[in-house]
């Protein structure tokens, strides 16, 4: 299987004027003013991996999250590579300009409806993977899991851009989350579960490409799963051509990693090391190694909200080939939207091979309702200052 370039490349009629589409000249500059310092840069870090001059840093660590230019030559805001014509860090960009839009275009070959308000799609099922290790190590059912290591083992793609996590001094995994590629079952399993900080795992593409690895899926929230499709609409080149699979998270927002110091540990005594699993279903749900069970106030994780989640109009991970999450009533179950070809074709397949279960999603009919009230909360953060198209549904508010 192989994602198809979709994009249109557009034409006139017969005796109609041509058109010339518009020079793609916006560099580092035009992103540092519109995106980077703007507030709607998510730390996605397209721009970075992107970058064919090495010129982009990026961060990883609490309170960052965020792209920066390297050189000194022209100051933080301005890149001597895009005063000569390079435009790579824009077209890799998935709050750039007209972004929404062009990754529909290409995804499915029109712009979202407003009524759309969670994305275009085919699909929406209740999946679990059917082998027991798999549903219980992973999330809500184990089905990004799953859906890996079934691509991996049938030679769909030798890759996974995904996030793993560090180990503790005594050996076991801990929480903090970092970036990693994944190649076989066991380090699948390795980054299996919900961490709920930042990682960026666009950051593993240079370690995929160093180890010869050229049929990449990308799991990751929002934000990150539109890069390939806009990278794929701007034709920036090399870069986007690996990534074939495109697995989403539903994400309301993600949380800077000191929050497990300042207020997991601080006001209730949950030393990271000693936790066992999270989960949000309306509160935050911590699972302890003792085996007790905690539940945190969402809003008392607020001010641990990342930077990058502010002004994020996508809660549905609109721009995946299948975008999972584990919200409704069947806790044991992962709501699936299936979006594209690519996506019920490698959902089919695996059902036939028994790897995975599924149900109609109408049998848990809250949280498909519950997910198009998240996703029109989130379109509603998009900033009426900025490219209008991500507001496209939202009704605008009444001058009184």
């Amino acid at each position: 299987m192989a994602v198809t370039d979709t994009s249109t490349t557009g034409g006139s009629p017969a005796g109609a004027p041509s058109k010339t589409k518009e020079r793609w000249t916006y560099q580092w500059k035009e992103l540092h003013d519109e995106v980077i310092t703007s507030g709607l840069c998510t730390g996605c870090a397209g721009c970075v991996i992107a970058c064919p001059h090495d010129v982009i840093g990026y961060e990883h660590e609490p309170g960052a999250y965020k792209p920066f230019h390297l050189e000194e030559e022209l100051g933080t805001d301005d890149c001597i590579h895009g005063q000569k014509g390079c435009t790579s860090c824009t077209r890799a960009c998935p709050r750039f300009r007209m972004w929404e839009p062009e990754a529909d275009m290409h995804l499915h070959g029109r712009e979202r409806e407003p009524e759309e308000v969670s994305g275009i799609y085919k699909d929406i099922l209740l999946t679990r993977a059917s082998d027991d290790f798999v549903y219980e190590t992973g999330q809500d059912g184990g089905l990004v899991s799953a859906i890996l290591i079934w691509c991996l083992e049938n030679d769909i793609v030798n890759g996974a851009l995904t996030s793993g996590v560090e180990s503790l001094p005594n050996g076991e995994p801990g929480w903090k989350a970092f970036p990693m590629v994944a190649t076989n079952r066991e380090e699948v399993m390795r980054g299996a579960g919900s961490r709920y900080t930042y990682s960026a795992n666009t950051m593993a593409f240079p370690e995929a490409k160093e180890k010869g690895l050229d049929r990449l899926a990308l799991v990751g929230m929002s934000c990150q799963t539109s890069v390939a499709p806009v990278m794929w609409h701007r034709k920036i080149g090399k870069v986007s051509k690996p990534i074939k699979l495109n697995i989403g998270l539903l994400c309301s927002k993600s949380f800077d990693d000191a929050l497990f110091e300042e207020l997991f540990e601080v006001k209730y005594g949950l030393k990271r090391e000693n936790i066992a699993k999270m989960n949000i279903k309306g509160v935050f749900q911590i699972w302890t190694k003792d085996g007790g069970y905690h539940e945190i106030n969402l809003k008392e994780c607020h001010a641990w909200t990342r930077e990058g989640c502010t002004y994020c109009p996508d809660f549905a991970a609109e721009h995946a080939d299948i975008s999972t999450g584990g919200i409704g009533n069947e806790t044991d179950w992962t709501l699936t939207i299936v979006r594209t070809e690519l996506g019920r074709a490698i959902i089919e397949a695996m059902v036939k091979d028994g790897v995975i279960e599924t149900r109609p999603g109408d049998d848990d009919p809250g949280a498909i309702a519950l997910m198009h009230r998240l996703a029109q909360n989130s379109r509603n953060r998009w900033p009426e200052w900025a490219q209008g198209a991500a507001r496209v549904g939202i009704p605008e508010k009444k001058k009184g």
